[in-house]
C-alpha cells in the first residue's frame, strides 16, 4: 500500500446512506480539486434507495471496481449512515488485496473496516468521507489530520482536540499492540459473521452516536457475554458525541441515573488494562483520522495514543 501522492485520484463509492442534496458531493469533490487532487466518482454513486444508496450488489461493485483500477490512489466513501455491512457478501476481497491503497470513512464504514481487515489483513482509515471534506461545519483540524495520515503523515501521536486537549485515564498503565474497531454499534453488528470482530491481543477502539449510556452499557455488556473482552490489551475511547443521559430525550428516570463515564468505569476498570477516554475520534467536533489495524503504544500513564507502525509499504 501506497499514500496519497500529489496530484493523486481520489475514488468516491457510496457504500451506505445516499446524499442529501448534490451540493453536498460537488462540495467534496470541489475540497479535493481545490488541492491538486482528482476525484473519480463511482458509476452508482449518486444512486438512492430510500436510506441506502442503490442495491447492494451495486454498492459493492462500485468498491470492487475502485480498488481494481490502476488510476485510483485512494478510495474514499461517499458518508456513513446505514448499509455497508449489506454490500460485505459482494466484496471481492481477492481483488482488494491484490490492489492495496488507502480505504476511508467512519461510522457506518465501521463494517468495511472490520470485513477488509478479516479478510485482506491490510490496514484501513478511519476518517472522513467525501461529503465530510466538504461539508462547511468540519473543521481544518479535522481536514488537515486526513490529508496528512493519507499523504503518508501517519506515525506519531494522535493529536489532543484543539478545543479542548483534556484526555482521561480510566486506567492507567502502557501497552503496544495493534489497534482495531469503529463506531461501536457497528462492532456489535459483526458478532455471529465470519467476519467478526476479533480483539484478542489488540487495543480496542471505539465510538458511538447519539446512544444512551445503557445502550452502551448492554453493548459492552454483550462483549464481555461473548468473551471479546478477555483478551484485550488496552482500550481508547473516542468521542461518545450525544450519549450521555443529558444528551438525549428523557425516557425515563432509570434511563437517566449514570453518566457515560459511570458505564465506562463500571466496564473497562476491571480489565486490568490500560484504558483512555476522550480523544477525538468520533463523531465530535474534531476527527483526528486513524489506520486501522497497525501497532500502536497506549500510555495511559502519559495520557498518550501513538501510532508506531506505518500503514505504508514501499
Amino acid at each position: 500500500m501506497k499514500p496519497l501522492p500529489p496530484g493523486g485520484t481520489i475514488g468516491v463509492a457510496a457504500p451506505a446512506s445516499p446524499y442529501d442534496s448534490r451540493s453536498e458531493v460537488l462540495r467534496g469533490v470541489e475540497w479535493w480539486e481545490a488541492r491538486g487532487y482528482e476525484v473519480k466518482l463511482a458509476e452508482h454513486v449518486f444512486a438512492r434507495d430510500d436510506y441506502v444508496a442503490g442495491g447492494a450488489k451495486e454498492r459493492a461493485d462500485d468498491l470492487n471496481a475502485l480498488f481494481a483500477d490502476p488510476e485510483v490512489d485512494v478510495v474514499q466513501a461517499l458518508q456513513g449512515g446505514y448499509g455497508s455491512a449489506q454490500t460485505i457478501p459482494y466484496l471481492d476481497f481477492d481483488a482488494i488485496a491484490a490492489n492495496p491503497k488507502p480505504f476511508v470513512g467512519f461510522s457506518d464504514i465501521t463494517a468495511l473496516h472490520v470485513a477488509i481487515g478479516h479478510n485482506t489483513g491490510l490496514p484501513t482509515f478511519y476518517g472522513n468521507g467525501l461529503v465530510g471534506v466538504g461539508d462547511p461545519e468540519v473543521t481544518e483540524f479535522t481536514r488537515s489530520r486526513l490529508l496528512e495520515v493519507l499523504s503518508g503523515d501517519a506515525t506519531g501521536p494522535v493529536p489532543a482536540s484543539p478545543d479542548d486537549p483534556y484526555v482521561r485515564a480510566i486506567r492507567g498503565g502502557k501497552v503496544t499492540a495493534p489497534l482495531v474497531g469503529g463506531c461501536l454499534w457497528l462492532l456489535m453488528q459483526t458478532l455471529g459473521t465470519p467476519w467478526e470482530i476479533d480483539l484478542d491481543r489488540a487495543i480496542f477502539f471505539f465510538e458511538d452516536y447519539k446512544s444512551a449510556p445503557y445502550y452502551v452499557d448492554g453493548q459492552l455488556t454483550q462483549l464481555a457475554h461473548a468473551g471479546k473482552l478477555d483478551k484485550v490489551a488496552g482500550v481508547v475511547v473516542g468521542e461518545l458525541e450525544g450519549c450521555d443521559w443529558g444528551d438525549l430525550r428523557p425516557v425515563s428516570d432509570w434511563a437517566r441515573s449514570r453518566s457515560i463515564e459511570d458505564v465506562l468505569e463500571e466496564h473497562l476498570e476491571p480489565l486490568g488494562v490500560p484504558v483512555l477516554y476522550r480523544l477525538p475520534l468520533g463523531h465530535g467536533k474534531h476527527l483526528a483520522s486513524i489506520p486501522l489495524g497497525v501497532r500502536y503504544t497506549l500510555d495511559a500513564d502519559a495520557r498518550t495514543l501513538t501510532v508506531d507502525e506505518s500503514p505504508y509499504r514501499a
